[in-house]
């Protein structure tokens, strides 16, 4: 490719930054319509945050839950990434690609415990206060 070629690719714009939106709403929506794990994390932040609302937590709790809840979702939407260019690169079963699958997996997974552990530092305290 010629540096005048990617020279203008580089250019910023209103439209590349609107685009650039769209394909994260794309990218999202993909995640949402084809992956169980992002349903599972969503149905979960959804609970979090009713708990949240019910229980009257404070500003810098709500903070930290939705820090954990967007690295959750962040880190799920990284391993969807992952798996779709290991797919692209080879269907054929490698070891190499059964760990590149398997450490994103994991990734999701540690992330998704550890918001699972903030929420019930949180949250258990108000809800023995309630007993």
């Amino acid at each position: 490719m010629n540096s005048k070629k990617q020279n203008a690719h580089k250019k910023m714009s209103f439209k590349r930054f609107l685009d650039s939106i769209k394909y994260s709403v794309q990218g999202l929506a993909h995640g949402y319509k084809n992956e169980q794990s992002l349903w599972l994390h969503g149905a979960g932040s959804l609970l979090a945050i009713i708990l949240g609302a019910v229980l009257g937590i404070s500003f810098n709790q709500w903070a930290i839950i939705i820090i954990a809840l967007v690295v959750v979702l962040a880190v799920e939407l990284l391993n969807t990434a992952i798996e779709a260019t290991v797919d692209l690169v080879t269907k054929e079963i490698h070891p190499l690609a059964k760990i590149a699958k398997d450490c994103g997996s994991a990734a999701a997974f540690v992330s998704g415990i550890m918001a699972t552990i903030i929420c019930l530092f949180i949250f258990i305290p108000y809800i023995i206060d309630l007993f």
